[in-house]
């Protein structure tokens, strides 16, 4: 089983997120940036989670524009896992393919 066959979740590093938003273009429907210029991710609801290290479930409609935003996230703040094992398949922490 790959990693775009499992359920994923998506989650941010604000301490390192620059807020340039490119993560917001590529998925506006799982990012936004708020109000102090950070970005966060939102759930199914449309609510920002803003705890630290809140993550959402990445939609399977959304999964090629969040691994995209991965890995194109000046910041490297964007952390995709694996729900199931909490292991990071997309982002700075992932281990090379």
């Amino acid at each position: 089983m790959t990693a775009t066959e499992e359920a994923l979740e998506v989650w941010i590093d604000q301490g390192l997120c620059t807020g340039d938003g490119i993560c917001a273009q590529y998925a506006p429907d799982v990012f936004e940036l708020d109000i102090d210029g950070l970005a966060y991710v939102k759930g199914a609801d449309g609510e920002l989670r803003k705890d630290d290290g809140s993550a959402v479930l990445v939609p399977t409609i959304s999964l090629k524009d969040v691994t995209d935003s991965a890995a194109e996230c000046p910041g490297e703040c964007i952390h995709v896992r694996r729900r199931s094992d909490g292991v990071e398949v997309y982002g700075p922490d992932a281990d090379p393919v």
